[in-house]
């Protein structure tokens, strides 16, 4: 087996699979707020062990406080600590999120040199008053970026981090017919009926026929943002879910994926996917209102690392973290994890 000059493994096919993934966090140093490797090496580690891909310079990334050195950094850290753990068939996917196109193409570059098996790509909120209503261009972003790209692009649909630019099924379906290199949709707006419909198209049995991908092991995926609808979007033909509660739970959401496809084979799974689901539906609820520096809380909380947003983010106000803590739905999700991994948190 060769290896690239990033000390990757250049020949190791990566598949991207149907699954969960978590918007791996960014961590950093209490004074500095300098990156802590350390930490995030361990982290992606952890996930990446309870079968969860990580996807880096994401919006839980923080990747807007990011400079693009950094993102090259924590690529080739990832990269380097999955190998070294025997994790040589994770993929990495990397967030190329910038305030313009070219910026974008450059980071898919970067990223791949890097060592990122696949990007991910938003369009820039800034200019959202111009470009919300304007699908031409919305369209022609992806279309250039996932045709310059190395790497597959996955479409990241995100109004909160987009100036409320809220991508509509039938422009994710036109994309996912004519950009061959256009790998899947990570839907945060959590549209259910969205993903619903996009996902007939792409699983209709003539689709990979009539548009094969430029790259075989990059079939397009339809992922939501959360965990909390991931048994009814497996009822409709959805692949899993990009969601920050993986980073928390990361064996409870696994095997929530995993019941939820068996039930669709076997209904006896159904009743145990349904007790899964309604954990993680509430848990995703409460965390997700507790956003970033929430969730590095949990991390500290349960791992004893987590840290800080960097500014002007600022963390977590100590007394809405006890409250998180206490809830009866997060130490719901603990129990299940617990449950799950056979390791007390």
């Amino acid at each position: 087996m060769s290896f690239n000059g990033n000390g990757t493994h250049a020949s190791t096919v990566r598949p991207l699979k149907p699954g969960i993934y978590a918007p791996i966090p960014s961590f950093f140093l209490p004074e500095s707020e300098d990156l802590d490797i350390p930490s995030f090496e361990n982290h992606v580690v952890r996930v990446a062990t309870a079968g969860v891909g990580p996807l880096l310079a994401g919006s839980m990334g923080e990747a807007i406080h990011l400079s693009r050195g950094e993102r090259v950094t924590l690529i080739k850290t990832a990269r380097k600590a999955l190998d070294h753990a025997g994790l040589l068939n994770v993929p990495v996917i990397a967030g190329i999120g910038a305030g313009s196109t070219r910026e974008s193409i450059e980071l898919a570059n970067e990223a791949a040199a890097a060592g990122a098996d696949y990007a991910i790509a938003i369009t820039s909120g800034y200019f959202a008053g111009a470009l919300a209503g304007d699908k031409k261009a919305l369209k022609a972003f992806f279309q250039e970026v996932s045709s310059k790209s190395p790497i597959p692009v996955m479409i990241y649909n995100y109004p909160g981090a987009s100036g409320g630019i809220n991508l509509d099924s039938d422009l994710i379906t036109e994309l996912a017919i004519e950009c061959p290199n256009i790998c899947g949709v990570k839907l945060t707006c959590g549209d259910v009926g969205k993903l619903t419909r996009v996902a007939a198209t792409v699983s209709d049995p003539m689709f990979s026929s009539l548009h094969p991908r430029t790259n075989k092991n990059a079939p397009f995926v339809v992922l939501g943002g959360f965990s909390d609808f991931l048994l009814p979007s497996a009822y409709s033909n959805g692949h899993g879910a990009i969601t920050g509660l993986a980073n928390v739970a990361p064996y409870a959401i696994v095997k929530l994926f995993e019941l939820s496809e068996a039930s669709m084979i076997d209904p006896s799974f159904l009743p145990e996917a349904q007790r899964f689901q309604g954990i993680v539906g509430r848990a995703d609820a409460t965390i997700a209102k507790a956003s970033i520096s929430g969730t590095k809380y949990l991390l500290q909380k349960l791992y004893g690392y987590g840290g800080h947003p960097r500014r002007p983010l600022p963390p977590i106000d100590p007394v809405a973290a006890g409250a998180l803590w206490e809830h009866s739905h997060t130490q719901a999700l603990v129990r299940l994890e617990q449950e799950v991994s056979g390791k007390v948190l």
